[in-house]
């Protein structure tokens, strides 16, 4: 049903200007989808859909174009230069960087996809990031370490 659900939603947004949750939600539920606003947020989140502004200055969602490499291999060398340890704590890691990059370090980390990362908070030096299971905080390390320090090429 989800992945019916989220190729519906691909569909509506490809072929109608919709510019709220509520309309998506209401187009869902004519196409015989019903669904609660935490499903559709949920699936904007998962589908990575954004806002773009459409030719009559309107916003409306859209897919997320696919990043640049240029950008993806800042990420990464923000990931390289910043990060001084990690250490899991359940299904937290606490991520010690640079003085002054935890932010940057966030930010790298909230864009690039790596798998069973959720999301972050960042202070000065320190990041909280959340792994979506215990079980899988050492793997999500290790993706951020394979991101971070592996081939630029």
């Amino acid at each position: 049903m989800k992945s019916a659900r989220q190729s519906k939603i691909i569909e509506l947004i490809e072929n109608n200007d919709i510019m709220t949750q509520e309309e998506l939600s209401e187009l869902l539920s004519k196409a015989g989808f019903p669904n609660t606003q935490a499903t559709i947020s949920r699936d904007i989140r998962e589908l990575k859909l954004t806002k773009i502004t459409t030719e009559s200055g309107k916003p409306k969602y859209a897919l997320k174009q696919p990043q640049d490499a240029d950008i993806w291999k800042k990420y990464r060398q923000v990931l390289a230069a910043g990060i001084l340890t990690m250490e899991p704590a359940e299904n937290l890691i606490v991520i010690k960087t640079v003085s002054g990059m935890a932010m940057a370090v966030a930010a790298a980390l909230d864009h690039l996809d790596i798998n069973g990362f959720m999301g972050c908070i960042a202070g000065d030096d320190t990041i909280i990031a959340v792994a979506r299971s215990k079980e899988m905080s050492e793997r999500v390390i290790a993706n951020i370490e394979k991101t971070a320090y592996g081939d630029f090429g």
